[in-house]
């Protein structure tokens, strides 16, 4: 239980130091700076470094430390329910912010800025988590310091195979956001989470389940057993098309590029109120209006009594 209580402490204080990085830049910077770039970048950062350690136990927790795959999961679920309390409005995920951009809720450099923020993000988390491993604090931390050296790829299966996994979970994830993008948090949040560990409970053993290209990229793409283009195609290019094919059933088009809706019919929001037909000129239940006979057209008229 050692190795575990120094990977919980660890956990405690990436999120403490993360929450007084957020607070501090939003003291020292402007809210547009704040929202653009910093929370992105902390936020990255603090789902990167548990990412690398929550992988080092499902790694080597089962027989370095004798954790079971019941203690591992409900850890996950409580660390996505803390990261969904904590990350301010940030994505962390590079599909979500393209999903935004898409939407046409944010601006092309605003994306930009984001997309990099994560990036940076990411990699900072890498270079300190990694330092922390240095430190051999534990048991666990002493074997996977010794194995960052020579990380085995995550993907256990086809590239194809791997890709459509990917773009499944990358699907599931992005689809749950948009139905509950207008819910409580209360809500969301352990939806979100309950969904990322059912995802990875059932899509780990073959791709980890990563659907963030950022997190994948900084675990795995240096890893021998597979091509940088193969990487990219099932890390890269499979949660992207899930993240479409998700705007696109929920939207029925993708509103940046086109209006139109391509999939569900638009019906009229209001109704028109249906107007009853004139009556007829010869209808005799119509009581005719009396006029006089100074009145414009009203000389040539006779009554049915006139001689």
């Amino acid at each position: 239980m050692a190795g575990l209580n120094v990977s919980l402490s660890f956990f405690f204080a990436t999120f403490a130091l993360c929450e007084a990085a957020r607070r501090a830049s939003k003291a020292l910077l402007p809210m547009g700076a704040y929202e653009g770039f910093a929370r992105e970048a902390v936020g990255a950062a603090q789902l990167g470094a548990c990412c690398l350690e929550m992988r080092a136990l499902l790694v080597l927790g089962p027989w370095a430390g004798g954790f079971g795959p019941d203690l591992l999961l409900t850890l996950l679920f409580l660390l996505f329910l803390a990261h969904g309390a904590t990350l301010d409005g940030a994505s962390a995920n590079p599909t979500v912010s393209l999903q935004e951009f898409l939407m046409a809720e944010a601006s092309l450099l605003g994306t930009l800025l984001k997309l990099a923020a994560q990036g940076l993000g990411v990699q900072a988390a890498c270079t300190l988590t990694r330092l922390c491993w240095a430190w051999e604090l534990s048991d666990l931390h002493l074997l996977q310091s010794l194995m960052a050296q020579s990380c085995s790829s995550t993907l256990r299966t086809s590239v194809p195979h791997g890709a459509l996994v990917e773009a499944a979970c990358a699907f599931c994830f992005h689809l749950t956001l948009l139905r509950l993008q207008h819910g409580p948090p209360a809500h969301r949040v352990p939806a979100v989470a309950l969904l990322v560990t059912v995802t990875a409970y059932a899509a780990g053993p073959l791709t980890s389940a990563f659907f963030n290209p950022a997190l994948a990229a900084s675990v795995t793409f240096g890893c021998s057993g597979h091509t940088l283009l193969e990487y990219t195609q099932v890390y890269w290019l499979g949660p992207l098309a899930g993240m479409v094919l998700a705007v696109l059933l929920h939207q029925g088009c993708l509103p940046r590029l086109f209006q139109r809706n391509l999939l569900y019919s638009q019906k009229n929001k209001y109704r028109v109120p249906r107007v009853k037909p004139a009556p007829a000129s010869g209808d005799t239940q119509t009581p005719a209006k009396a006029c006089s006979g100074r009145e414009p057209g009203c000389s040539g008229v006779r009554g049915p009594h006139s001689s």
